[in-house]
């Protein structure tokens, strides 16, 4: 039997969702929840990596044990239970067959946000990226129109990424005015390690005068990582959602 579970955490204080040697995950302590409530070792397979610090409101995992007497859509209460607060499974179902977390995967969403202000506010550092004023936000929605579709993202994708490809397809950016700021969201078939938080950094470079429309076809071109943006912290950053 195949268990899902959709997940929330803050990210603040792991360092990471995968298992690492050295610190404290998201995706360790539900292996531990889950081995303590059915008394024996899981494995839990995540749609995908978040990195230290970042956060996640629509995280989904799967699992697979033998029949066992609780319901699926109980796992959730069961495990958070014995999980921190930091943590929370939202939902817990059972799946098909041959249902995988990460390679069923089909879009995943992720949102950064920013906020204005002149003093760094401190009932929003912990999930925004700070700007002392607004950038121009319609030069970041044309610039990003540029990303759309499938391209060789090489130039943002981080030393140590492992990935066997560096093509991937953005279907979608969006960016939302809130009250404190701007929300950037981009949806896409996958993502490069620290891709989205290079991709936020080099748009808001366009935004803020730094870089230009014609400089964002170049770096795609060429995959001269030199090219790129700063990477914004990881703070700002929420997988939002997966879809399958």
């Amino acid at each position: 039997m195949i268990i899902a579970l959709k997940i929330a955490y803050d990210g603040s204080d792991f360092c990471g969702w995968q298992v690492q040697p050295n610190g404290i995950s998201v995706q360790g302590e539900i292996q531990n929840a889950l081995s303590l409530l059915l008394e024996k070792p899981v494995t839990v397979i995540g749609s995908g990596r978040t990195d230290a610090g970042v956060h996640a409101l629509g995280q989904v995992a799967s699992f697979e044990i033998e029949d066992c007497s609780i319901p699926p859509e109980k796992f959730a209460n069961a495990l958070n239970a014995r999980l921190p607060y930091s943590i929370r499974i939202m939902q817990s179902w059972q799946e098909k067959e041959g249902f995988n977390a990460l390679k069923s995967a089909k879009r995943k969403t992720y949102r950064y946000s920013f906020y204005y202000s002149k003093v760094e506010n401190p009932l929003l550092e912990r999930y925004n990226y700070n700007l002392d004023s607004a950038p121009d936000l319609d030069l970041i929605k044309l610039a990003s129109k540029l990303f759309i579709g499938e391209h060789d993202f090489k130039c943002f994708n981080a030393s140590g990424s492992g990935a066997k490809t560096t093509v991937r397809t953005i279907f979608s950016i969006d960016l939302v005015s809130t009250e404190k700021g701007f929300d950037f969201y981009v949806c896409g078939n996958g993502f490069l390690y620290n891709m989205v938080r290079t991709m936020a950094g080099t748009l808001l470079q366009v935004g803020q005068g730094k870089k230009t429309v014609l400089d964002i076809e170049k770096m795609l071109k060429s995959g001269d990582r030199s090219l790129c943006g700063r990477t914004l912290p990881a703070k700002a950053l929420t997988l939002m959602s997966v879809e399958y």
